[in-house]
This record gives structure tokens, sequence and C-alpha cells, in this order.
């Protein structure tokens, strides 16, 4: 049997050990803070995560074969600018001005690819410089000022209907679905997890790895664009601050979610648990009246626990 037709998957363990963990959070914050088990904060941790989530699914195929993005961040802002030029400055509808962001985060994207395998440059250093550049280009694109969109972007963020559920959190488990459809059901999924979890077994397959570790950046900077009009929607506004940090939080939840930092093992749908996670061990904080300085503390904690964990499940599942 051939390499590629031996994917690993996240294990069904695993995916309920994270549902558990998610429930257990959920238990202790109902019971310890105030107003915690309620519709309205459900709610509003629903419709605060598409843009994590959208920056996981992307963030779960760059680790999956071995690699790190600690860019999405900034060119998550830089996309935004440029929404925020085509349709403000240039006049555009969401519609034409949205794949505009998206065709950047991609170009980004794809110069962290390329660079990185081209030159044979650690993807860390590669994205590092690239968080600099895009975050500089998103202050030039803007004046280093917050521009205010209006109604078309702030609909993405509005709730609906019953449930009270934003068009944007809709759209993010959409894409949750098809890249867990993607990973697990079709030839490029399986070879990203081959390459990340044997690179020299998959050249010998006949699996050109270049174009995939290429294409796994692409699709992280595109989704980093369509990121940007969810992070939009909250405020209605472009802000060159944007997404500060937040790629910490997409690898950590993408890491909590059992994918491993050394490829090739991972899920989509882990790394949306992981969200969940990340997100509501916030809320939970907040709603106890904790500081900033805390969250980031617990935060980092968390991370290093699930590298831990990664490390752990490593030494008991055998590799490919």
């Amino acid at each position: 049997m051939s390499y590629e037709a031996r994917p690993s998957r996240l294990r069904l363990g695993e995916s309920l050990g994270l549902i558990g963990v998610l429930g257990a959070i959920i238990l202790l914050f109902g019971f310890t803070g105030r107003h915690f088990f309620s519709t309205a904060t459900f709610q509003q941790i629903a419709n605060q995560v598409p843009a994590l989530t959208v920056l996981a699914v992307g963030m779960t195929f760059v680790i999956l074969t071995g690699g790190i993005d600690l860019s999405v961040g900034s060119v998550m802002a830089f996309s935004g600018s440029i929404l925020g030029l085509a349709m403000v400055d240039a006049g555009l509808p969401l519609a034409a001005a949205l794949p505009l962001a998206m065709i950047t985060g991609a170009i980004c994207g794809w110069v962290n690819g390329f660079v990185s395998v081209r030159f044979r440059v650690a993807s860390f250093i590669v994205t590092l410089g690239m968080m600099q550049i895009a975050r500089g280009l998103a202050f030039l694109a803007t004046d280093s000022e917050t521009r205010y969109i209006g109604k078309p972007v702030e609909a993405l963020g509005a709730p609906l209907g019953g449930l009270g559920l934003s068009p944007a959190i809709l759209l993010a488990l959409l894409l949750v679905v098809a890249g867990q459809i993607v990973l697990r059901r079709t030839v490029f999924g399986r070879r990203v997890l081959v390459v990340g979890a044997n690179e020299e077994a998959a050249i010998y397959s006949g699996i050109r790895t270049r174009p995939v570790r290429i294409a796994v950046f692409v699709l992280a900077g595109a989704l980093a664009g369509l990121a940007a009009a969810f992070d939009c929607a909250k405020l209605g506004s472009v802000d060159p601050n944007a997404g500060a940090g937040i790629e910490l939080s997409a690898i950590a939840a993408v890491v909590v979610g059992g994918t491993s930092l050394m490829g090739g093992r991972g899920s989509v749908f882990g790394s949306f648990l992981g969200v969940l996670i990340i997100s509501t061990l916030g809320a939970g904080l907040a709603n106890l009246g904790a500081s900033d300085p805390v969250k980031l503390l617990v935060t980092g904690l968390v991370i290093v626990l699930a590298a831990v964990a990664d490390v752990w499940r490593g030494s008991k599942s055998p590799r490919l």
C-alpha cells in the first residue's frame, strides 16, 4: 500500500476528549462565574470566533506539513486594509472587495511558501518577516488610520433569526466542514498529511512536495483575507492594528485540537474544537473579571501544555 493511501486520523477518543475538556471548562465557569450559563454568553462566544476559526483552518494545513505561519494576523490586517480601500475609496460592493482581500492574502501566502521552499529557509523565519512586512503595508495603506466601512460589512457579524447567530459563524462552520472533507477525502488532503508525516517517503511515492508546501501557505493567506472581512464585521471598520497576536491564538487552537507540531497528524474538526476551548476559556476568564495579563498567562500555559501533550501523543503514535 502506498504512503499516500494511509493518512493518519484524529482518533475518536481524542475528539471525545476535546469535547470533554470543553464541557469541563463550561461547567467550571458556569458554577464559578456570574450568569455564564446563559444564551447570551454562548451567542457572544459563537459570534466572536469566526475570524479565529477561519485562521485556524488555514493554520491546520500549514502545521500538518510541518510548517508554521506567524504572519496570518498581520496578513489579515493588510487584507482588511485592501478591503477598506476597495469599498471606501473605490466604491466597490462587498462581493467585489472580498475577493480582492483574499487575493491579497493569497499573494502574501505565496511569498511565504515560495521563499521557504525555494531558498530552504525555515517557515518560522520567513513568516516572522512577513508579519512585519504585512503590518507595515497595512499602516501604509490606511495612512495609520481606522476607516469606517459601515453596514455592508457589519451585516456579516449581525445576529440573525431566533438563534442569534451571525452569517459569519455560519460561513465559518461551512468552511470547517469543507476543510475536513478536503483533508480526508481529496488527493490534496492526503498529500498534505503524507508530506508532513514523512517527506522523504512522499517523494519516493511520486508526490511533488514543493507545490504542496507552497499551496498550504497560499490557502492560509487567502483564508486570512476572509478572516479580515469577519474581523471588520465586528466594528464595521478597518483597523491597521487588527489581528495583533491572533496568530498565537490560532496556533494554540490548532495544537490544542490535536494537530502535531511535527506535522502529519491532525484534523480541521479538532482545530475547531480547539478554537472553542480557547474562546470559551477567554470568555470565562472575562466573566470572572480576570485582567488581560492573567488572560495572557493562562493562554500561554495552555499552549505549553498542548505542546507537551503533542510530544506525548507523538511518542505513543507510530508515524508513517
